[in-house]
């Protein structure tokens, strides 16, 4: 018996062999109106990976796509689409390239009442570079099918590359929803493998004052090279990718209220800085500031900075001035213990092998480690875009895909739990080495510092926003088929940092300051 010809099916396959002679790999959740999509994606070799809960698929995918190749997501219609706003929104601040394949009802079944169905254009606003609405192909259209397909791939793939943001393809399909042919991977064995070419940049020498120093947020490993010879002091965020450069000063949030900093009278910036108000308060203060705009965009604080468009060089020595901030650093930097403590904590987790990864959830614990975290040459991702909780387990699993050592992700018992949905495993992802290390202080530490705790009574703070929660971690590790293990002192730690596979490390903290 002949199978209709579906112009779905049709239109799903070239457009999903376009993808894939970029490289691109496939993120699919279980969904009818997709359901071309999906079947094109399992037919390429290019790897597949299958979630239940497209919240946990789109931070996956963003963390895949940090160190891997282009990610391609694929959705089915209604709130389907919703949930991956979260993971869509830090991509686009943190400047995360990502192409969103979200199948739609076609035009005729929109704001009748058509189950499923919602208005899907312009659902995520300006977190998407540009939203690109395509009618559902039609029996006549088949012959033009392939033409369309490699073209709105093209167009979709050198935007999302090009600006470094998330892409929208909202494709409408109408039935028959699928069919076995056309097949997507002997349509891929036509077609040449692609790239997209970045542009370079221009460079201008600058005189420099020698006594300029550098803030360096998320994002500013693109300018190591040049943030390394310009030889200023730079004070470095955890997750900036330069905090290992010799000129980076390790304990520079203790020289912020110090005379030394009263010296300052330029500041460059690079990446996005958000950790800390004394770095903000600098910024502000009146010194000159200029910014050179990364992956997260221009960071404009002040409103009057500078932007530098091009690699900065300049001859000034500031050897003295870097000596003096090295100096005064260790002298205000209290020495360590050998007690179970946050700064313990950071200092073992940030021992790392060269494939290894750390991951930083948005805690305390990235405070502290903002203080005390070491010279390590360490790769850091941390989703500092919004600097929000949420997806940090699945981000971890997506990073943990697409590299070859041991993941280990660092953070807050809310932040966990917030995810806990991620700890899902898949069996086709396979063994993965990866680490969640939760520092349990029963609730939002964070909250500790800002005016609220000393504005409001203890109860209504401890209720309203250390929202401590009674959960059992083991029992959770256990029920998803994650070894766990319980930490109670430093070698306890080190032990447990040795183990490969899925590890929950827990640490206990609930009564320490």
């Amino acid at each position: 018996m002949n199978q209709p010809v579906s112009p779905a099916q049709v239109f799903a396959s070239h457009i999903i062999a376009e993808l894939a002679s970029y490289g691109s790999e496939f993120w699919v959740a279980p969904g009818a109106r997709s359901q071309a999509l999906a079947i094109a994606a399992a037919q390429v070799p290019n790897q597949l990976h299958v979630r239940i809960d497209e919240r946990s698929l789109g931070f996956s995918a963003l963390g895949k796509a940090v160190f891997g190749e282009l990610q391609v997501l694929i959705t089915t219609s209604g709130t389907a689409v919703a949930n991956l706003h979260p993971a869509v929104l830090e991509a686009h601040h943190s400047g995360i390239p990502l192409i969103l394949l979200t199948a739609d009802r076609p035009l005729e079944l929109r704001g009748v009442g058509s189950n499923q169905t919602t208005n899907q254009v312009g659902i995520f606003s300006d977190a998407v570079s540009e939203c690109i609405d395509v009618q559902a192909p039609t029996i006549e259209d088949i012959a033009n099918l392939p033409e369309q397909a490699a073209m709105l791939v093209s167009r979709a793939v050198s935007l999302a590359v090009g600006k470094k943001q998330p892409i929208q393809l909202n494709l409408q399909f109408r039935e028959p929803l699928s069919a076995s042919e056309p097949n997507a991977a002997k349509i891929l064995k036509t077609l040449s493998r692609k790239h997209v070419q970045n542009q370079s940049e221009s460079i201008v020498e600058m005189v420099l004052s020698n006594q300029a120093v550098i803030v360096a947020g998320a994002g500013s490993e693109e300018f190591a090279d040049e943030i390394n010879a310009l030889g200023l002091p730079v004070f470095a965020e955890p997750s900036s990718g330069v905090r290992h450069l010799s000129n980076s000063v390790i304990g520079y949030r203790f020289v912020l209220d110090d005379d030394l900093a009263k010296q300052i009278d330029q500041v460059i910036v690079y990446g996005k800085p958000t950790l800390s108000r004394p770095v903000i308060a600098l910024l502000r203060s009146g010194v000159k500031v200029m910014v050179r705009p990364s992956r997260m965009g221009e960071f404009k604080i002040p409103s009057d900075a500078e932007v530098i468009e091009s690699i900065i060089e300049t001859t000034v020595d500031a050897t003295s001035w870097l000596d003096k901030w090295h100096s005064r650093a260790q002298e205000l930097m209290s020495v360590g213990t050998d007690a179970l403590d946050r700064r313990s904590i950071v200092e073992k987790v940030w021992q790392l092998g060269s494939d290894d990864v750390l991951v930083l959830g948005a805690s305390q614990m990235i405070r502290v480690a903002d203080l005390y975290a070491p010279r390590n040459k360490a790769r850091i991702w941390a989703n500092r875009g919004l600097a929000g909780i949420d997806g940090t387990i699945a981000t971890a699993t997506g990073i943990a895909l697409a590299t070859k050592g041991t993941t280990r992700a660092l953070m807050g018992d809310l932040t966990f739990l917030h995810d806990v949905g991620s700890l899902v495993i898949d069996p086709v992802d396979g063994e993965l080495n990866l680490q969640l290390v939760v520092v349990n202080d029963n609730g939002g530490k964070i909250f500790d510092a800002l005016e609220v705790k000393q504005t409001v009574a203890t109860d209504v703070f401890s209720r309203v926003f250390r929202t401590g929660q009674d959960f059992k971690i083991d029992s959770l590790a256990s029920a998803f088929g994650w070894k766990y293990l319980l930490v109670e002192n430093v070698a306890d730690l080190e032990k447990a940092l040795l183990f490969s596979g899925r590890v929950i490390i827990e640490i206990k903290l609930a009564n320490q300051e």
